[in-house]
């Protein structure tokens, strides 16, 4: 098992780059200023840290789930696949949980860089067109996208724990910010509310937007 452990360890570079990229990007496409949003990308920095510690670092779920229950987990890469593990659906399991994850995550990204780009180009004016016709706070809900396809990828006591304080958190800021934009842009804004859901899509928006080009 120490060889098993060993080898487990010997994928801890490839951990700090992966946290290295992935709070990069965090940063860039979110650009925290005040202290809300600190705290969210503060909470998003410490997922991302537990995520790939334990995928190419130490394997604590698992080590802790076999030290408090009655099941044997092979302390190998691939059972950190822990759905599939744990319900013994074998590698098939674990790489339909990979794709399925995968899905969550490649469409939460889409979320997040298109409101980046979205605001990126406004110059302060309010958006409502491409992606902010789907959601009003696309990048937000292309947060919740990651943390759901990563938690079905490759769940971990850690980032499952961290997941509503990360939601929470991101609900509240999102409130805050909408009180200020019904502020600065009135009955239109309050026009927007009505009109495009906060955080879950239309699937027929989703679709008309995928279609669409969206260009800044």
């Amino acid at each position: 098992m120490n060889t098993v452990a060993e080898s487990w360890q010997g994928y801890f570079p490839l951990a700090i780059m992966m946290i290295v990229i992935a709070s990069w990007g965090l940063y860039y496409f979110l650009a925290p200023a005040r202290w809300r949003e600190w705290a969210g990308a503060g909470l998003v920095q410490a997922f991302i840290i537990a995520l790939y510690a334990e995928m190419y670092g130490f394997p604590l779920t698992i080590y802790f789930l076999t030290s408090i229950l009655p099941i044997d987990i092979p302390l190998a890469h691939p059972s950190g696949h822990l759905w599939a593990t744990l319900l013994g659906y074998g590698p098939i399991g674990q790489s339909v949980e990979m794709a399925l994850g995968f899905i969550f995550i490649i469409a939460g990204l889409i979320f997040i860089a298109r409101g980046w780009t979205r605001i990126y180009y406004s110059g302060g004016d309010l958006r409502t067109d491409g992606i902010y016709s789907v959601v009003r706070h696309p990048q937000y809900t292309g947060i919740f996208l990651v943390i759901f396809g990563q938690l079905i990828h490759w769940p971990t006591i850690p980032t499952i724990a961290l997941s509503p304080f990360i939601i929470w958190a991101y609900v509240h800021l999102a409130r805050k910010e909408e009180a200020e934009m019904v502020g600065r842009f009135g009955r239109s804004y309050a026009e927007y509310q009505r009109r495009v859901p906060m955080f879950l899509p239309h699937w027929s928006d989703v679709q008309r937007a995928i279609a669409a080009t969206d260009k800044p």
